[in-house]
């Protein structure tokens, strides 16, 4: 019969690092999917400017939105990418670990 182990603190020294990691990684999935729905409704909202003509008075306002998220998009997806690939990097002390993990690694 087993008994349910308590959670014990794990001596690794990456333990930590990992969380971050893994939170820095759905941050820049997101991030990258909102770029490409930023564009993607970009690119419909000239769309249909250029083919419809809408007169209705907000459309003036809502159809450049997506222009602007873009580059916000952009540059917040680029920032996320470097944190996520600077906290990947190999360590210092490469003896421990095999050398095609860090080739294959992102």
């Amino acid at each position: 019969m087993s008994v349910p182990a308590r959670r014990r603190a794990c001596p690794h020294p990456t333990r930590g690092r990992r969380a971050d990691t893994d939170r820095t990684a759905r941050a820049v999935q997101r991030t990258g999917r909102l770029l490409c729905w930023s564009l993607a409704a970009s690119m419909a909202g000239a769309a249909t400017e250029a083919l419809l003509h809408p007169e209705t008075g907000w459309w003036p306002l809502l159809w450049p939105l997506p222009w602007y998220l873009t580059p916000a998009a952009t540059l917040t997806w680029g920032l996320l990418r470097l944190r996520e690939k600077t906290a990947r990097r190999p360590p210092d002390d490469h003896n421990d670990l095999p050398t095609g993990e860090w080739e294959q690694a992102a």
